[in-house]
């Protein structure tokens, strides 16, 4: 997919189907606004992505580090549940939570409704590092969120809420053979 599409890029022939030979499905103009989203979408998360970083380096931390450590921050939960509110890998989860064990900023405690999936519990450094991304964030999310609008951004929230509701319906249906 290019990062260039543009909308209306298809050629369509007068009988409404597109000019991409034998055998071949041509992209409507949805199909064509729709893979321009895909595009900006990710090219924003990137941006996102990359930013998190830094901010997180602030702290001493990655990222992920920061994510997880935001997770557990008002209530210790097991690395699975955390896993699924943030779509993760549990594994994945659970290489991050070790590490942060291991380096002092959270740690283990048995949980009362599970004997093996343990809950992770923020320690004191590791509110220090996340005190410390938290208020670079603000400051960085502070000026952006008033120069793009409140009302702005909750109907970008809400449209793209909707967006998610469909692409996850389609990803539960069988995939298509072109």
């Amino acid at each position: 997919m290019s990062a260039s599409i543009e909308t209306g890029q298809h050629a369509v022939n007068s009988d409404g189907k597109g000019r991409a030979g034998a055998g071949r499905t041509s992209r409507t103009a949805g199909g064509d606004s729709f893979a321009n989203l895909v595009v900006t979408v990710a090219s924003l998360g990137h941006a996102f992505t990359a930013k998190g970083e830094a901010l997180a380096r602030i702290g001493g931390q990655t990222l992920a580090r920061w994510v997880m450590l935001d997770a557990v921050a008002h209530e210790a939960a097991p690395v699975a549940q955390i896993a699924r509110r943030l779509g993760q890998a549990r594994q994945s989860a659970q290489r991050v939570a070790d590490l942060l064990v291991a380096d002092g900023l959270a740690s283990y405690e048995p949980n009362p409704s599970h004997k093996r999936a343990q809950l992770l519990l923020i320690e004191e450094p590791g509110r220090r590092a996340l005190d410390a991304i938290n208020e670079a964030q603000a400051t960085w999310a502070n000026p952006l969120g008033q120069a793009i609008g409140i009302a702005t951004m909750n109907s970008l929230i809400a449209e793209l809420k909707q967006v998610r509701e469909v692409v996850e319906r389609d990803s539960q249906r069988p995939a298509r053979d072109p």
